[in-house]
């Protein structure tokens, strides 16, 4: 995630931005006090607790001890927390006070970097050896973590250290030697527990391939995976990845295996594959006959370990799964083999204000590699939107828009669909969904995991604004006769008038269509009264909002145009004037007439 550069005072603004420009963070600031803010904020200890608890990262131009306060009741698993650190507003010093060893003690050289400060990093492992033990770099992990502590502590004392196995990581710290040495850091794949005052360090050296029929039972390829393994007798800690055929991208049993091993599954193509034939110990016609290549579970091991790995198990069946293992003569990075699966979200990211839009839907964008959608929505981001691919699209041009985002993702490229208000009201979740059933598509691009992300609604933001006008039963109907036929909105509109909802209507009018509304208000005067309060809420969370409230009869249909959510009340919604002067429009459900009555649901 992107650093939050957090500050509270205007005069050390000017230094927060530098520093934000500089670690490619976003400044947020005190809304009464920081006006230029990226994201404003309302109460520092609020936002400032909801960021820790988001895993960002936080740079806190503020006084540490302050800080350590705000956050000291989250504070539980420190493997689990964001880096934090605490800079003076002068910026002569930046303190990491948690996450040392999760890029706490870097951020914090970073900032200082910038600000020509000093970075005050605490960590004796980091201070005395050049190194944090209990953090090593990527390509290993470390066993057992929670003997860290008493094993630093007997370096830090004066103990020698026995390294065994290859590390050069290890090999180039300042760690004090001697080959009678009572602290062993150990390296090495094998399966086994730690010996006292052992720090035991899995390489991620192997490469698990994996064949599945199509819809093979996940449970059976866990298990296969798992006896492939314990033959090998190796840690699950040194796996890399599981790695597979592209057409198995979206298969559940592969995904299944990779999540049960908390690692990450790659894809190679056909021919990839197929160039490993042969270092085959199993190649099989039949599998080439149906995928294009002699070995699915051989090969994939055998391309992730590289031209210098080998088979360490060849291939297991199960009865409906392969599996076998690869071991690669040094640390594997599997994020820059194959490709991954695909992830397509479908972000609703609410009228426009960020403030509106959901921390789910941030992340998904902030997660993803590439922005595709209207340009005014993507500009609506704000600084959200850095350092992606962006695809901006015209309006019109939907089908367009939602199939090069799919294919993108197909490309294992981790994609943002933005939508305005609710990805799934009337925007483009739907269009997703029929284009994947449609199939017309390209393989990789049916196969790629999607995600959708609820956003507030223009009618939700509508209600919100003018009161409560959708606080009983109530529809919703586009007016657009682009996509619906006229005679069926028709029938949709005389349907909803008869049965006495309250209705927010979409797509009121166009530069071409007038005529609409008008037949709307026609329709719904024969069913209710004439002074029915209807909302006419414009550019609703974006610079020009407007939100008012007239009766249904003196509705004026020239008064309302692209950008505006008409709610028409039902025969029992009401408006009032409070003494500040705001009107306020809202629908009752009936409390005043029967007291007592329990409620439930949503609005319990």
């Amino acid at each position: 995630m992107r650093p939050a550069v957090v500050v509270l005072s205007p005069a050390a603004l000017p230094l927060a931005r530098r520093v934000a420009d500089g670690i490619g963070g976003d400044v947020h600031g005190a809304r009464a006090r920081i006006a230029a803010a990226d994201v404003p904020f309302d109460g520092a200890a609020t936002h400032l607790r909801a960021l820790f608890a988001q895993g960002r990262p936080v740079v806190a131009f503020m006084a540490a001890g302050a800080l350590i306060r705000i956050l000291a009741p989250l504070l539980a698993d420190k493997r689990a927390e964001p880096p934090v650190v605490a800079v003076a507003e002068d910026g002569s010093a930046a303190v990491p006070l948690l996450g040392g060893h999760h890029g706490a003690n870097d951020l914090a050289r970073r900032v200082a970097a910038v600000t020509a400060g000093f970075a005050a990093v605490t960590t004796a492992g980091d201070l005395r050896f050049g190194v944090a033990l209990d953090e090593p770099p990527p390509g290993y992990r470390l066993e057992n973590e929670g003997d860290a502590k008493a094993v630093m502590a007997e370096l830090v004392a004066g103990e020698y250290a026995w390294i065994e196995g290859e590390a050069p990581w290890l090999e180039a710290a300042a760690i004090p030697v001697s080959d009678d040495g009572r602290v062993t850091l150990s390296v090495t794949e094998n399966a086994r527990e730690p010996g006292p005052l052992e720090l035991l360090y899995r390489p991620v050296t192997l490469a698990l391939g994996i064949g599945a029929e199509r819809g093979a039972p996940p449970e059976e390829a866990v298990a296969l995976a798992e006896a492939v393994l314990a033959e090998a007798g190796v840690s699950p800690l040194a796996l890399a990845g599981v790695f597979s055929l592209d057409l198995k991208a979206d298969e559940p049993a592969v995904q299944a295996v990779a999540a049960h091993f908390g690692v990450p599954a790659r894809f190679f193509d056909a021919a990839t594959l197929e160039r490993e034939t042969p270092r085959l110990a199993n190649p099989s016609d039949v599998v080439f006959r149906e995928t294009g290549c002699h070995g699915v579970a051989e090969g994939a091991a055998l391309a992730a370990s590289g031209s210098e790995g080998a088979l360490l198990v060849p291939k297991r069946k199960g009865a409906r799964t392969t599996a076998a293992l690869g071991r690669a003569s040094r640390p594997i990075d599997a994020a820059s083999l194959g490709r991954a699966r695909g992830t397509l979200f479908v972000v609703g990211i609410g009228p426009g204000d960020a403030g509106w839009r959901s921390p789910e839907a941030s992340r998904m964008v902030e997660a993803a590699t590439d922005l595709v959608g209207y340009s005014l929505y993507l500009d609506l981001l704000g600084d959200l939107a850095s350092d992606k691919a962006r695809h901006d699209f015209p309006l019109g041009a939907e089908e367009d828009r939602v199939r090069f985002a799919l294919e993108r993702a197909g490309e294992g490229r981790t994609v943002a669909l933005v939508c305005s208000g609710d990805a799934g009201i009337y925007a483009m979740a739907s269009l997703v969904f029929e284009l994947l059933e449609r199939g017309n598509l390209e393989d990789a691009a049916r196969r790629v995991a999607v995600a959708v992300a609820p956003g507030i609604s223009a009618l939700q933001a509508a209600a919100a604004r003018s009161g409560a006008p959708l606080g009983h039963d109530f529809c919703t109907i586009s007016l657009s006769d682009l996509l619906t036929p006229w005679d069926m909105i028709q029938r949709r509109v005389r349907a909803a008038a008869e049965g006495d909802f309250a209705v927010a209507f979409y797509n009121p009018v166009s530069q071409r269509r007038r005529t609409q509304l008008a037949f709307a208000k026609d329709e719904f005067l024969k069913y209710r009264p004439a002074d029915t309060p209807v909302v006419l809420a414009t550019n609703l969370g974006r610079a020009g909002e407007r939100v008012r409230t007239v009766a249904l009869g003196a509705l004026d249909v020239d008064e309302v145009d692209m950008l505006t959510v008409v709610l028409v009340g039902s025969s029992q919604t009401r408006s009032f004037r409070t003494g500040d002067g705001r009107t306020w429009t809202y629908t009752p459900r009936g409390y005043a007439e029967k007291p007592g009555t329990a409620i439930t649901g949503d609005a319990a």
